[in-house]
């Protein structure tokens, strides 16, 4: 790690008269730079990438307070994401990952993403081999665990899964100076999991939530895919896709920007096939234009539930 910022003289030439140049010490780890990749691939969720700075800004200070000799204590770098499916947790857990190594407090900008299966078996004893690979794997980096809840299923005496939970709060705690474990999942069920773990509870030290997208800013992620696929909205085909997040938000298995691309994924699909059966000679506009029989053909304004719903 020889290029890394803890190795500038910023850093490591600090003595007890020295004065700190924090400014500079934040401008030499290119931190700004991971601050505004995660600007520029999330819309909205100011107060998540607020509580992203301010960590970024600890563990800046934490370090050059350790090369004073003034130790308070590692920061509990574990942490929880609460939020629906669809809000950029994984994207925010890699520019975390990445910040954590800049500051060495991690030794491999990776970060691995497991669920439920990845950790607990289907019989006796094969859990803690499960889970044991999964750490060893993820040790020196990130371990995003995406629906942590599922780990406790009290509605199953006996449940491998506890025995995974065990593994893991023993890891947390004991190597927590080797890897940073972000448990997600939704803010209610994670509520019920912690209050029925609080073992596991005590050894996070942050938990971010992530509100779900407004529909201004759900327009903005749909502008953005549809642009980044070289089509476009006519503008009767835009104030329908803003009806349809109007009409989506209110049923179930909405997944924020998730949703809004499977959505425009079914759109193109409508598009191809009314230009093929049109049977009228095309122009490049009529290939990247999605009209608004293209949106309003959804099952949401058919017949009043989600696109992801099984057919009848």
């Amino acid at each position: 790690m020889s290029e890394q910022v803890l190795e500038t003289a910023a850093l490591t030439t600090v003595t007890q008269d020295s004065e700190i140049d924090l400014e500079r010490a934040f401008q030499e780890s290119h931190i700004q730079d991971i601050l505004d990749k995660l600007d520029q691939e999330l819309v909205g969720l100011k107060s998540v990438k607020n509580k992203i700075k301010e960590m970024a800004a600890l563990l800046l200070v934490d370090r050059i307070r350790k090369s004073l000799g003034l130790t308070a204590g590692a920061p509990s770098l574990h942490m929880t994401f609460l939020g629906n499916p669809g809000m950029g947790k994984t994207t925010v857990a890699m520019r975390m990952a990445e910040i954590l190594y800049r500051l060495e407090y991690i030794r491999k900008e990776h970060v691995m993403l497991v669920t439920r299966d990845d950790l607990v078996g289907q019989g006796m004893g094969q859990t803690a081999p499960k889970t044991r690979e999964v750490l060893n794997n993820a040790m020196g980096g990130v371990l995003l665990i995406d629906e942590a809840y599922t780990l406790y299923r009290p509605d199953y005496p006996g449940d491998f899964g506890l025995e995974a939970i065990e593994i893991l709060m023993q890891v947390m705690e004991n190597q927590r100076d080797d890897l940073v474990v972000i448990l997600a999942g939704y803010k209610d069920h994670m509520e019920r999991f912690f209050h029925s773990n609080p073992g596991m509870n005590s050894r996070i030290g942050i938990h971010i939530e992530f509100n779900d997208y407004g529909v201004d800013s759900l327009m903005t992620i749909a502008q953005s895919l549809v642009k980044s696929q070289n089509y476009c909205f006519s503008p009767d085909a835009e104030k329908a896709f803003r009806e349809y997040l109007i009409k989506r938000k209110t049923m179930p298995h909405f997944a924020n920007a998730r949703s809004v691309r499977n959505a425009i994924d079914r759109a193109r699909l409508r598009q191809a096939n009314r230009l093929l059966s049109s049977g009228k000679k095309l122009n490049k506009q009529d290939l990247i234009t999605i009209e608004a029989v293209d949106i309003l053909a959804s099952r949401v304004f058919r017949e009043g539930v989600p696109d992801c719903e099984p057919e009848s």
